[in-house]
């Protein structure tokens, strides 16, 4: 028997280029592993295997005082172990099991042929066979729990790296080099220590803010933008749609994203969650329109501004939300728009000034306003404002003239025009005035 192990020993190129086709032909998942990947490996696990079963050859029983296959010169190498989970992550579990046990047919059918060249006898190979199998089912057990503590420690660390960024984004850490020997912790006022050595404390970085165009509609209404410090907890009356961790939208905006996601040392974006929009850092600015994300840009900075710029980008997301835009937008690209957002009590005061007489008269104040309102959303082109109401152009010019009546106004006077679109503005953005 030492001579039929030594002969697979001699042919281990051939015996992993069986192995690694038959992986490759029944597994489809192990087919799109690089063979520079997966051919060492295999070559590793069949080297272990073949040492035990010469050792298993010479021994005719389990080690003394364990079961078989228990035994600590029978077991996975924790090294191995190691690879293992770090292949869970790319792989299905189940598909690493039926893995290993492809592997162990192979071994054992070759060693048959090679025992059978030699004349051995059954009474050989039983002991041998019987040995095999609980080796197989107790590493199998192994491998499952490898795995599962592999894929639960991924999870914690996802976790963990999304809370980091999202108190990054909020004001809620600050930085200080004495948490880590790289000088990239951040300490957190309810978590504790959020110590964290994958982030470049050097780099500059763009927070954004982004959601799906369908997410929310044009004439949503939005809260307050979260002042920098403020707090994270979800604002009363965020509409429906958005997305979260482990949602579909939450990972098409990711994959969007992607070629220009920042990422830690370990290669995984720098991504979170703020009231249900994705928010993150980037490491430039995406090219092209972004025609199916709207995404708020702050402008680079280091991890000490990111407070302050991501405010900038919640404003922008939430202005270019609020008007029906789509693309991606800083604050600065959607000038008064985005300031309309910035500055709620200025449009609160012009909303009393301009707005309120027309409260007073029901739904009648709430047709002129409509029709000012479509008025100058359609550049003060009165006919294609009219059309857009459906009345006649007579009618919605009677109803402007009663507007201006009524609130004091003339459509005329740029200054009067500039407070009326501020104030409509801010109505369709907050919502009415408490």
């Amino acid at each position: 028997m030492p001579e039929a192990v030594a002969a697979l020993h001699t042919a281990i190129d051939a015996l992993t280029d069986e192995v690694v086709d038959g992986l490759r032909a029944q597994l489809p998942s192990y087919a799109v592993v690089s063979l520079h990947q997966l051919r060492p490996r295999v070559m590793a696990s069949l080297r272990n295997s073949l040492s035990l079963v010469e050792r298993w050859s010479e021994e005719r029983r389990s080690p003394r005082g364990a079961a078989p296959g228990e035994g600590a010169g029978y077991g996975i190498p924790e090294t191995h172990l190691d690879e293992i989970a770090a292949l869970a992550r790319a792989l299905p579990v189940e598909d690493i099991i039926s893995a290993y046990r492809i592997g162990t047919d192979v071994v054992w059918r070759r060693f048959g042929e090679e025992m059978a060249a030699r004349r051995g006898t059954a009474e050989d190979l039983l002991p041998i066979a019987e040995t095999l199998r609980a080796w197989v089912d107790a590493n199998t057990l192994r491998i499952v729990r490898s795995c599962r503590v592999g894929i639960q420690e991924d999870a914690r660390t996802d976790r963990r790296r999304a809370a980091l960024v999202r108190a990054l984004l909020l004001g809620q850490a600050r930085w200080d080099d004495s948490l880590s020997t790289d000088g990239t912790g951040a300490v957190g006022p309810d978590d504790g220590e959020l110590t964290d050595g994958s982030y470049d404390r050097s780099a500059l970085r763009l927070p954004f803010r982004a959601c799906l165009p369908e997410a929310v509609p044009s004439e949503a209404v939005l809260p307050e933008a979260v002042p920098s410090g403020g707090s994270g907890a979800a604002p009363a009356g965020q509409p429906p749609g958005h997305p979260g961790p482990g949602d579909r939208a939450f990972h098409r905006i990711v994959a969007a994203l992607r070629p220009w996601l920042a990422l830690d040392t370990a290669g995984r974006p720098l991504v979170t969650t703020v009231d249900g929009d994705v928010a993150g850092l980037l490491a430039g600015r995406p090219a092209g329109l972004c025609r199916s994300l709207v995404l708020g840009l702050g402008a680079p900075v280091t991890p000490a501004g990111l407070a302050a710029e991501f405010t900038r980008a919640t404003q922008a997301l939430r202005a270019a939300v609020g008007f029906g835009l789509v693309g991606a937008f800083t604050r600065e690209e959607l000038g008064l728009r985005a300031t309309v957002v910035a500055l709620p009590a200025v449009g609160e005061g012009l909303v009393r000034l301009r707005l309120a007489p027309l409260a007073e008269r029901g739904e009648d104040g709430a047709q002129l306003e409509e029709a000012a309102a479509a008025y100058l959303r359609q550049g003060l082109r009165l006919d294609a404002a009219a059309r857009t109401l459906y009345v006649h152009p007579n009618t919605l010019r009677n109803r402007l003239r009663r507007f201006e009546e009524i609130t004091g106004t003339s459509l005329r006077d740029p200054a009067d025009l500039a407070e009326i679109w501020w104030a409509l503005a801010h109505r369709r953005l907050h919502g009415q005035v408490g």
